[in-house]
């Protein structure tokens, strides 16, 4: 039994993020939810984080709060590495002192993106920018921390709540006659919600309701089925909102796509292969990943119902 006797505590950060947002959501059936954001828990400084855990005692710590300035942080890496690497010790080395389970997310951002296959948990990592190499930090002290974990590695990620690739595009489609998008850079859109929810389900099947000394613990791949690029899929945020009557600027057939080196003016590289192979965590949790189109036509579902409620 968890030690709030009847309904376990779920600690979660980054609670306004876009992950985070969603979170709220799918994981409050399951217990009480200690939600933090920036203005509770100010995770650049690790004493508010050990307090915010010793306080709460929670079951699992579910952290979806990161540094995600991909550019800022090639000037700003201390930052960076302070809430994407220092922070998740932190959080570990709290975990492990309570038997806590540690549920963390992570990025394709690990790799160079020059597979040319899949990216299996088990690839060597290699990344291009700050970023990503904090990235990497964050997972490495979790594992050298001995603590339970379920380290998440997601890939291009948009939800409602926030800012993204989708509202951008559909912004710029409102405004402009003209878009050139990046062509040549192939992974799989995963909506946050998806992640939420999987998320949930996990920690449903596999450690409220079972024998925490067998939760499958470790590095698992969460993004959705199939695989686009950025230009296919800016194409299918605009066929999806022109068909639900959204005034646009230019017709979706009409996005230009070009070479990522001719789109980006970004002082951070992008790996060119963001393709995670999600076996591991479909064939562990028994879990149906719908497809990337899927998951960006519930997105601007939610996105357009939104805007239209705040009309």
């Amino acid at each position: 039994m968890s030690r709030s006797q009847e309904f376990p505590t779920i600690l979660l950060t980054g609670s306004n993020g876009q992950v985070g947002f969603e979170l709220r959501r799918s994981l409050a059936p399951l217990g009480r939810i200690v939600a933090l954001d920036r203005s509770a828990c100010d995770l650049a400084d690790p004493a508010q984080i050990r307090r915010a855990i010793r306080q709460s005692r929670p079951d699992a710590i579910v952290n979806a709060a990161a540094y995600t300035a991909v550019d800022k942080a090639e000037t700003e890496a201390d930052l960076a590495f302070a809430i994407n690497a220092t922070a998740v010790a932190v959080m570990a080395e709290e975990a492990r002192r309570l038997g806590t389970l540690l549920v963390h997310y992570s990025t394709d951002y690990v790799f160079d993106g020059r597979k040319d296959g899949l990216y299996l948990e088990t690839d060597p990592v290699n990344p291009l920018s700050e970023y990503g190499k904090s990235k990497v930090a964050g997972e490495e002290s979790i594992l050298a921390a001995g603590v339970a974990s379920l380290i998440l590695r997601t890939s291009w990620v948009a939800g409602a709540h926030g800012k993204n690739f989708a509202t951008t595009i559909l912004g710029l489609a409102r405004e402009r006659r003209e878009l050139r998008v990046a062509a040549d850079q192939h992974g799989a859109p995963t909506s946050a919600s998806l992640i939420a929810d999987v998320t949930a389900q996990i920690l449903a099947r596999h450690w409220l309701f079972s024998n925490r000394d067998t939760f499958p613990a470790g590095i698992y791949h969460l993004a959705a089925s199939g695989e686009t690029t950025w230009h296919a899929y800016a194409t299918e945020v605009l066929r999806h909102a022109a068909s639900h009557g959204v005034v646009l600027k230019i017709r979706p057939e009409d996005i230009q796509g070009i070479p990522a080196a001719e789109y980006y003016s970004a002082a951070a590289p992008r790996p060119a292969n963001s393709r995670l192979d999600t076996t591991k965590l479909r064939k562990t949790f028994g879990i149906h990943l719908p497809s990337w189109e899927e998951g960006v036509r519930h997105l601007l579902d939610q996105i357009l119902t939104k805007r239209a409620l705040h009309a």
